[in-house]
């Protein structure tokens, strides 16, 4: 089984030594390179090509937001497939918005729990999204005020109109599709819990965690985890 090849750009020493150390607590990842500030950040990546580049938007030099445009413009003509992960502390809108046009294919807090951050890794390197839920919030409201036309690009390669995760069609799901059950479960995962944490909140198994969450995903038609978080929020299941 192939490593998760991560990279980590974060001008906090002390911060960027506490995730490498906690991401290296696990056998699936691998750190193959970090840096303290954007220009070292952009010439590692584009020497280790690492899967997943975890970067902060407040470096020194040059704010994370316009590194990961510089890198996504490198990939057009490149065979560089490198996802970005934005780790920061800003959760305002603008922020949030500007990572996501420059390319950010996923956008954490700095306060995650190291479950979700796990979490987010994974489904960031399966090619989706991971977004926390109040930055779902942010992107869902924004695509509810400006609904996109066919030539609204969120990226120079991503039109938000053939991506599920953040602008689907307005739809209405029914609350007795999904259980009672099911609805305290897609609660927790729209606040961004792991299936462990489900499981203690609810006093359950993860197993049992696990064919709720996979029952949710088949009753609102979800590929994963965001895309359900957001359908939920957007048709008022949850709060």
């Amino acid at each position: 089984m192939s490593k998760i090849r991560i990279a980590l750009i974060e001008d906090h020493d002390l911060t960027r030594v506490g995730i490498k150390t906690a991401l290296l607590q696990k056998e699936e990842i691998e750190v193959v390179g970090e840096a303290a500030n954007a220009k070292d950040g952009l010439k590692m990546l584009r020497s280790v090509q690492p899967d997943i580049a975890i970067v902060d938007i407040g470096l020194p030099d040059k704010d994370g937001i316009e590194l990961t445009r510089e890198l996504k413009s490198t990939a057009n003509g490149e065979e560089l497939s490198t996802r970005v992960l934005i780790l920061t502390l800003r959760d305002n809108k603008e922020a949030v918005l500007a990572a996501f046009a420059a390319g950010a294919d996923s956008y954490c807090m700095k306060d995650i729990k190291f479950d979700n951050l796990l979490e987010a890794v994974r489904v960031t390197y399966n090619g989706n999204a991971w977004i926390d839920p109040a930055i779902a919030r942010i992107v869902l409201q924004q695509a509810q005020q400006n609904p996109p036309s066919p030539q609204t690009t969120l990226t120079d390669n991503k039109n938000l109109t053939q991506n599920p995760d953040f602008l689907e069609n307005q739809e209405i799901i029914d609350p007795y599709t999904l259980t009672e059950r099911e609805l305290e479960v897609l609660q927790l995962i729209v606040e961004g819990c792991s299936n462990a944490v489900i499981a203690e909140r609810l006093y359950i198994t993860v197993g049992t965690v696990k064919t709720h969450v996979r029952n949710i995903l088949n009753k609102l038609c979800a590929d994963d985890r965001t895309q359900a978080a957001v359908r939920a929020l957007r048709s008022g299941l949850v709060g």
